[in-house]
Formats: structure tokens, sequence, C-alpha cells
């Protein structure tokens, strides 16, 4: 069987994604207007647009590729007055549907609730690479606006010729184009009945400028809130189509497993069972989720185990088996280091580790499959739909355009559905089955234990300041853990910045924030050294050796908002600070926390956090984006690893993993900042990056213990 995309992770030599090629329309004009029926669709070429595909871990967390250039349907208006929306990404908790609908609605000029989106349905939607990266925001947002425009301006050529009145004296708005010297107005239905159009939108095609905006930047309320808080929405795991089948897959006892012997000869007599073995692969599939999982449990079977190291020893073995006969994957330099040392009043030289952690999603890898006519269609939570039905048609031999993949609106991956894994496996057994569906749930201890985990890392830093606190050298070195948000932002003449590859030992891939949360956590942590080393304020440290003014912004308005410098009002009390920037987005966090000696404790009683990614969009949807990064930060900077032995994964369940609990979250004030002068960043994965940093910090103001590991356990620094 050829490699693909499923197994890149588990192969060591092996870190990225694959490269993606392009990708035609899949639905012609006239099975378009079939379905959506009759209107004026704008077609669109996208322009200038790098579509970021992310890696595990790549360069900067992302290759760059750019989106394709053929023509592609984005927008339909229809004879009722509908206006629908096709966009490849995927709904998985962060109210994009919501937030691009109002782009369209501002631009286009109609209400927002006569829009509508299509989202991440391969024969339905443009190409995109995926939902990842914190890219929808910056790249589709545009291209949507683009388009949006695109259509008023065909729109108000059509008034303008039936009316042989200059298109220039005509207005757009309210679902209407109008003459205002004789009153006269047309509805954009009505204009749509027309004719349909194909339209390519100028290069330099006007848009509004986000002061201008009337319906993007208000917070609207999430489309369809009330069927994801009543139970009404249908995820992967509802999907009951008729005469569907269960499936179970047979996992090795550990990693790198292999099948060296196979006897099914118990599971001859069983009916409506069916039994598929490829390789390594054993799968059933049954009318019931038990029998299927009995049908499993009959197989005689024996597998051949390999040597694994634990987590015992993964930080020494990441810092042994980095590559040294290959150039770093990343290096930066600047001046030299060596003098910035010997001019240094004060250096440090430190170390720091981050454990590998879990996606944790509400809701695990779960597909339905079915196979007719010999077209396969698939219905899972996936960040990259075309990546899966890429893969789909690769490994079953048949052509792309015989492969369907549809994406329900997803119960969140936080980076962690990128692989093919459960579509595939149900395919796998949906071809056995005889034209029947099969369905597909992992379990919490699959999730757990077979998908991917964010990488764990160790990184050094040596780093001096001058007297007068400004610092003179930076290096800084990351072993396996990622290069996202890998450079400094702080002013620095002579600095090396290297990124060491290492082959994997559990498997790794994108995480929420990628590497940008390990690399901010040591260089904030190295910061808050610094600064006590130079005996000066961790603010006035930082605000002394920045020179990017956005950064310094978000700085200045969170220690307004949070009183600092505070004074403590009892024993125990700490007091943190960290910030950062990373994918066009900008980051300061404070945190209190409380350490009670006698108990034992550690209490984060506040977090209050600036963020600024420039012009707001939607202030509801991003504030709950901010807020949960924010409290899933705290999962990961107090308690969250993976624990693993020979391997195997000993805590696959959440009963011994820890995740955050209603009662570890704090007080929390979210403060966004809106640059209405700035283009629209994304939002998913900046905001978690300082959460732990700015907790480390504050223990360290509290006990003087320094923390350099994540995750902190800082009660465990109280004993004694």
């Amino acid at each position: 069987m050829k490699k693909t995309e499923e197994t890149f992770l588990l192969e060591p030599e092996r870190y990225e994604f694959r490269a993606m090629p392009m990708h035609q329309f899949a639905l012609g004009r006239r099975d378009f207007f079939k379905i959506f029926g009759a209107g004026l669709a704008v077609f669109a070429v996208a322009r200038n647009v790098s579509a970021m595909q992310e890696t595990a871990p790549g360069p900067h967390g992302y290759h760059n590729e750019e989106l394709p250039k053929e023509i592609g349907a984005w927008l339909h208006i229809g004879e009722d007055g509908t206006v629908t929306g096709f966009v490849g990404k995927a709904e998985i908790g962060q109210n994009v549907r919501t937030a691009l609908a109002q782009t369209i609605a501002d631009e286009l000029g109609v209400e927002f609730a006569s829009v509508r989106m299509v989202l991440a349905d391969t024969a339905l939607t443009p190409f995109d690479a995926g939902t990842f990266g914190s890219r929808t925001t910056p790249t589709i947002t545009p291209q949507l606006r683009k388009v949006a425009a695109a259509a008023r301006d065909l729109l108000v050529a059509k008034a303008a010729k039936q009316w042989n009145v200059p298109a220039e004296k005509l207005v757009a708005g309210d679902g209407k184009v109008s003459d205002p010297a004789s009153g006269k107005s047309l509805r954009y239905a009505e204009l749509a009945r027309e004719d349909i159009g194909a339209q390519k939108p100028p290069a330099e095609d006007p848009i509004k400028p986000a002061s201008q905006w009337t319906v993007a930047g208000k917070p609207v309320p999430k489309v369809d809130a009330r069927e994801f808080v009543t139970g009404g929405h249908r995820y992967s795991t509802d999907l009951r189509p008729e005469g569907m089948l269960y499936g179970k897959i047979l996992r090795p006892p550990s990693f790198g497993a292999t099948l060296i012997s196979y006897d099914d000869s118990a599971t001859k007599d069983l009916k409506d069972v069916v039994l598929v073995r490829d390789g390594d692969f054993v799968g059933a599939a049954a009318p019931t989720v038990a029998a299927a999982e009995a049908a499993l449990a009959s197989l005689r079977v024996q597998w051949k185990e390999v040597p694994q190291i634990s987590e015992q020893e993964i930080y020494s073995y990441l810092k042994k088996n980095a590559q040294p006969s290959k150039e770093p994957r990343f290096r930066q330099v600047k001046g030299s280091v060596e003098e910035g040392l010997t001019a240094a009043a004060h250096k440090l030289d430190a170390s720091y580790t981050v454990a590998y952690i879990a996606h944790a999603p509400l809701e695990p890898r779960a597909a339905v499959a079915q196979w007719t006519d010999g077209k396969l269609t698939v219905w899972m939570g996936t960040q990259r739909p075309f990546a899966v039905r890429d893969d789909l048609a690769d490994i079953f031999r048949v052509p792309e355009k015989n492969v369907r993949v549809i994406v329900p609106d997803t119960g969140s991956a936080y980076g962690g559905k990128h692989t093919s894994d459960a579509g595939l496996e149900a395919a796998r057994l949906a071809r056995a089955a005889g034209g029947r569906p099969v369905k597909l749930v992992w379990t919490r201890e699959e999730e757990f234990t077979w998908a991917y985990f964010r990488p764990a890392g160790v990184i050094e830093v040596k780093s001096g300041i001058a007297a007068d606190g400004k610092l003179t050298a930076w290096e800084f070195h990351n072993y396996h853990s990622g290069m996202s948000g890998i450079d400094t932002p702080y002013a620095v003449a002579n600095q090396v910045t290297e990124y060491h590859q290492v082959p994997l030992v559990l498997r790794s891939g994108s995480y929420r924030g990628l590497a940008a949360t390990a690399n901010h956590f040591a260089r904030e942590t190295h910061m808050d050294s610094l600064a006590n080393e130079a005996g000066v304020d961790p603010l006035e440290f930082r605000l002394k050796n920045l020179s990017d003014p956005r950064m310094r912004a978000v700085l200045e308005t969170g220690a307004k908002a949070f009183g600092w410098p505070r004074q403590k009002t009892e024993d125990g009390q700490g007091f943190g600070v960290a910030a950062g920037n990373e994918k066009g987005s900008y980051v300061a966090t404070f945190a209190e926390i409380f350490v009670d000696r006698t108990k034992n404790t550690v209490n984060v009683k506040k977090l209050v956090e600036v963020f600024e990614c420039g012009a707001i969009v939607n202030p509801d949807g991003l504030r709950n984006q901010v807020v949960g990064a924010m409290i899933q930060g705290l999962g990961g900077a107090l308690f969250e690893s993976i624990q693993f032995e020979k391997g195997r994964i000993s805590n696959a369940h959440f009963s011994s993993y820890r995740v955050p609990r209603f009662k570890d979250v704090p007080e929390i004030e979210a403060i966004m900042l809106d640059r209405k002068d700035i283009p629209s960043a994304g939002a998913g994965e900046t905001p978690i990056m300082a959460v732990a940093p700015a907790i480390g910090n504050a223990f360290h103001d509290a006990t003087k213990v320094r923390l350099t590991k994540l995750p902190l356990h800082p009660e465990l620094h109280l004993a004694g």
C-alpha cells in the first residue's frame, strides 16, 4: 500500500504534511444550479493569497502554498433573495460561519439573516488547504469581500443598463439597487433573475474599510446557536443512515507493533459481521457496536512489539538525538553572541522543557462512510476535508471526483484533526460491507492513544544584559517542539535562534498555537529571570527592550487594567506578566496567584489578557476565542501531560488525564483592542501563548522558586 498522510507521523524520518496538489472545483455549473436554483453566481479567482499549510512541526508551523488560481464558485444570489456563500473552511467551534456571513452581508449590502454559508464540502466548496493556523480571517475574509463587491457591482451594472442611467448614479444596499434621482429600485433577487453572470473581481476592487462596516464589527450571535446548546445539531457521531453498520478496529498493544499471526476461524459462523484484514489493519463492522467488538475479541492474533523509550527518558533523548549531520531546520543569526556576552553585566543560561499533551476534543474522531456505484462519500469531523479526499482517492485508487468529504460542524479539534484516520478506517470497512454505510467512532482511550500529540521539547537559552537592562546577547535553541513563535520580539543586536529536528518518539502534530506556546514559555520565563537578575520590574524590563508599538500597546493596556505594579496585601500572593506576538496578532497576559503553604496548594486567582488582532469582525466571537484559549492554556500550564511507558499511554482517560475543570477557572478579564486601521488577523491560537509563563512568573514572585518545566505542577515545589 502506498504511504499516505495517515502514516507519516509514525515514521521517524518524516515531520511534514505532504505537499498538496492544485485542485479543480468539483461541481459543474449545470449541477450547481440544479442544487441551488437559478440566480446570480459570482465566480472568482483568488489572487496573491497564500494558503498556509500547517506542519508537525515545520518552519513557523506552515508550508507556503498559493491558493488555486482556477475559477471556483464562492457566492450565489437566489431568486428568493437568499445569499449563499461557499467556503472550504470547517466550523469547529470558532464561530467562523457567523463571521464569514457578516463579511458577505456587510460588503454586499444585505440583511445578515439572508446569508447562509456552505462550508467544508468537497463537492460544493472551493478547494481549501484546511482550517488551521488562524488563516480563515486574514485570507478568506478579504476574498469574500472582493467577491461580494464584484457581485454588488454586477447588480448595479444590470440595473443601470435596464434604466439606461450611469452606474455611478445608483446606490446598492439593503438588498436592492436604487436610483435616488427617480426613486426607482430593484431587489437583488429581481436582478438575479435576468441571467447567470460570470465575474472575476478586479485585482484592486474597492471594498469597505473597517471604519465603514455596518454588519461586520458587531457582536452578532452565533448562527444556529440554539441547535448547539439544545442538542439539535447533528455531529458525525449522530449520523445514522439507513442500513448502517458500526465499525471497530483492532488496535495493537503498543506503538510500532506489527501483526505476525492472524486466525479468524472462530468468526466464521457470525452473522451480519464484516471482517477486514489489510496488513496490520484489522477491523469489523456489525449491526451493533457490541457485535463488532465481540467479533474482534474472538480473533486469535499475535503481535511483534518493538522497544520504546519512556517519558522519563524523553528530554535526554531529544538532546542526544538532534540531527547534527543536517543544517538546523531554522537558523537566524544577527551580530555576534560571543561579543554580546562579553559586553554583558549579567548573564543567564537556562534550560526549559515541555511535555507531550493531548488535544482532548469533546468530540472524538468519528466518520460515516458509504460506497455507491464506485463512489465514496465520507462524513467526518476534520480540519482538512480536501486532504482527506485526496488520501481516500489515492489509497482506494479512484478518481478524486468519485470521492466526497462532508464536514458536519465539528465538536472542536485544536489542531488535532488533520489526518484521515477515522475516515480511512470507516471507508475500508464500508468497501467490504456491500454498499451499506459504516460508522466508526473512536473511544476516548483510542483518541488519547492513537491520535497525535503536541510535541515534547527542550529549549535552551543563553543571554546577556547590560547594566542599564538592555539585552546584549540572545541564543535560543529549540529541540523538537517546533518553530512557531521562535523569533524574539525584543530588540537585541546579537542573537542566534535555531530549531533542531529530532526523530519522532510519539506521534506528534499540530496543536493550538503549535510550538508558539513552548517558545513563549521559555522566552517569557527567561525574560522574567533576566529582570530579576538586573533588579528591574518585569514589565519595565520588557518595555525597555521593545521597539514594536503593537506589543507595547497590549502590555501597557494590560498593566493599566491589572493595576501593575500591584502591592501585595497578604502572604502567598504573586503577580506575573508575559507577552508575545504570532500570526499577525499580539497578546499580553497578567496573572495573580495565591500560594497556601499550609495546604500546599496554588490557586490561579485572576487572569487579565489584552489581545489585538487588527480590525475585529465579531467581538462576541473573538471574546469567546480568547477566553476559551485562556482556559485551555491553564491545562497545559498547570497539569496536562501524556504519560507513557514501553510504547503504551498510561493515562488514556479523562479520569487520569487532567484537563481544566470549572473549579480551576479563575476570574478572567479579556480586553480586545480593535484596530480598524490594521487588516484583521486570526485569533484561534495566539491568546493561549502567554498564559503559562505569566502563571509561572507569578509563582516566582510569590515563592522565589523558578519553574522551568511544562506542566508547571507548582504545588510539587512547595514542600519544605
